[in-house]
Order: C-alpha cells, then sequence, then structure tokens
C-alpha cells in the first residue's frame, strides 16, 4: 500500500514532513499529453499513467485541482485534465505546497485567458527560488570550506600529538 505522500498527498492533505514550500513551480512549462486530445480515460487508465492511485485523483478532485466529467457517473479525464494533473505531479515532487499549485492553475481562467499572468507569476516563483538556492549553496559552501579546514588542523594537531613510534 502506498504512502500518502507516494499518492501525492503530503502536506497539503495534513501528513506532516520535510516539504520544502518555496520551490518553483515548474508546472508552468508546457506539457502535452502524447495521446490523441479528443480522447477519455478512466481513471484506472489516468492512475496506472501517472502512476497515481484513485484515491489522490479523488483528493485533488475535493481540492478543485481536478474537475473530471462523469458519464454515467464515472469519471472520465480529457487532455486538459491530465494535462493538469501533469503539473500538480510535477509540483507536488518539487514540494509546492497544493494551494500555490490551485493559485496558479485558476489563473489561466477557462480559455486561457490568463496565460500573461501564469507566466509573470511563474517568473517571479522562480527567480525567488533560484536567489534562495543559490544563497543556500554559497552557505553550504562556506560551511563546507570551514569544516575541511577545522579537520584538516585535526589532522595536523593529532599527528603532532602521537608518539613518533606509535605512527610506525
Amino acid at each position: 500500500m502506498k504512502s500518502k505522500a507516494e499518492q501525492g498527498l503530503g502536506k497539503d492533505a495534513g501528513v506532516a514532513g520535510d516539504v520544502p514550500v518555496n520551490l518553483p513551480p515548474s508546472w508552468a512549462l508546457e506539457d502535452h499529453d502524447e495521446r490523441d486530445t479528443d480522447a477519455l480515460m478512466g481513471i484506472a487508465e489516468v492512475c496506472e499513467l501517472y502512476k497515481v492511485s484513485p484515491r489522490a485523483l479523488r483528493f485533488y478532485e475535493t481540492k478543485g485541482l481536478l474537475a473530471p466529467r462523469r458519464i454515467n457517473g464515472t469519471r472520465v479525464y480529457n487532455q486538459v485534465d491530465r494535462a493538469r494533473l501533469m503539473r500538480i505531479l510535477r509540483a507536488k515532487s518539487l514540494g509546492s505546497p497544493l494551494s500555490e499549485i490551485k493559485h496558479y492553475l485558476d489563473m489561466y481562467g477557462q480559455h486561457g485567458e490568463g496565460r500573461i499572468q501564469q507566466l509573470t507569476y511563474v517568473i517571479e516563483k522562480t527567480d525567488a527560488a533560484i536567489a534562495e538556492l543559490e544563497a543556500k549553496r554559497a552557505q553550504i559552501e562556506a560551511s563546507l570550506a570551514e569544516l575541511r579546514l577545522i579537520n584538516a588542523r585535526s589532522r595536523e594537531s593529532l599527528a603532532a600529538k602521537r608518539p613518533k613510534d606509535a605512527a610506525a
């Protein structure tokens, strides 16, 4: 049985974890399903194709991230639904909270009228995330340099303190 995190239900489903919240929304990139754009897929097909559980899909639906059509009570996913799912899964893999993903997806509008707003949002988010990660990398590099210096000095001190005979 998959854990909630494996199902894409991490932090936003009430599961505590070390999920970064300020990662860039890479789901802004254009993704296209290679299948026929008019093709409808059932929940089992979508789950198999995208490696998600039916529970995760239903969860995304309750959060307003997905809105599949229903035919005779059965959920069917069109190309738009699948493209949204790909963006959701990519964002979740980077640790983006569902509230941020929903905000991004909602900007699109009914017919793409919010695409410029989406792209502007993505540029702002990615610029901020890049700057944050670069600052963290600089801090890590400085810490590594300091640790290497401490390690080298400690080795020198230990070697100087050992009796000459014990070293041989």
